[in-house]
């Protein structure tokens, strides 16, 4: 990989596909894959568990046919209760082997709460934090059993939501990072600090642009998440408050040679019309970047 847009990939979410309950109505998988590859996306993640097919030769075949790469998958598991510790280790297996199978090299971790959806936030006991940070390292010593990276995604209504998290993850852990801009700054952080703060451990990065004021509503409880979605929180790149080009300027210059992902969270109740939908908003990021 070299230059910025021979890293530009796709994510099924920024086509209204997400695994989390009652979400929305889910496009065909491959209309999502075929509108990536007419807008010019280079490779594609993985979508909700199951969207695309999880016996790896069926998924090369599936990806190969649209010319994509597979460059990772979002990954929900709950690591800071000990009694699910088995059971979302062996998700993380299956994933990881589904992952190395195509050819990619990332996986972004979702660190979940154990509720459903995105809409309640919560905070981890002493405990608790002792025994995510110990299920991590097994996280960490699965994927890397098979030849995978491990990027630990931030995320509003996960475990791992503030700025202060994250802080905490850089000093006490040894994970890299997903940096997604829209997530970092609705936990209220700046996502260029972030993104100097974690020089040299970010493996990959979501990008999506973030409306302020409905931004506001959410951190302050009035706004759910979910419904920040669907009333359209999330902007194409350079229509929001966040500093993209600020963001990937530091990443550029601190050596970042990964993937940048499109992926800007929709939620959809029903099927676009051809060339209409979610591929309006990707491709005005898509030009945003070229810009760049």
């Amino acid at each position: 990989m070299s230059n910025l847009m021979s890293r530009i990939a796709g994510a099924p979410i920024t086509w209204g596909v997400d695994g989390s309950p009652g979400w929305g109505y889910l496009m065909d998988a491959d209309r999502v894959l075929e509108e990536m590859a007419d807008l010019g996306l280079r490779a594609t993640e993985l979508g909700p568990d199951g969207y695309l097919p999880t016996d790896p030769a069926e998924l090369q075949a599936k990806l190969d046919h649209y010319g994509l790469e597979l460059v990772g998958a979002f990954v929900p598991a709950v690591l800071h209760l000990p009694e699910r510790a088995e059971g979302e280790l062996s998700y993380v297996k299956r994933a990881s082997q589904t992952l190395a199978g195509c050819g990619a090299n990332v996986l972004v971790l979702g660190p979940a709460s154990g509720l459903d959806g995105y809409d309640t936030s919560i905070e981890m006991s002493g405990g608790q934090w002792a025994a995510f940070l110990d299920n991590l390292k097994h996280v960490i010593a699965i994927a890397a059993d098979e030849g995978l990276t491990v990027a630990l995604h931030q995320h509003w209504g996960m475990a791992i939501e503030t700025p202060d998290h994250v802080e905490r993850l850089i000093s006490d852990s040894e994970v890299e990072f997903c940096l997604d801009t829209g997530h970092l700054y609705l936990g209220g952080a700046d996502p260029v600090a972030i993104a100097k703060a974690a020089a040299g451990r970010t493996a990959h990065v979501h990008l999506k642009d973030v409306d302020e004021e409905m931004a506001k509503e959410v951190r302050s409880g009035k706004l759910p998440f979910r419904q920040a979605v669907i009333d359209g929180i999330f902007k194409p790149l350079g229509e929001g408050a966040i500093d993209i080009a600020g963001f990937v300027a530091t990443l550029e210059e601190a050596g970042f040679n990964g993937w940048y992902v499109l992926e800007q969270d929709k939620v959809l109740d029903a099927d676009p019309a051809p060339g209409e939908g979610p591929i309006e908003d990707a491709r005005k990021s898509f030009e945003y970047l070229a810009g760049l």
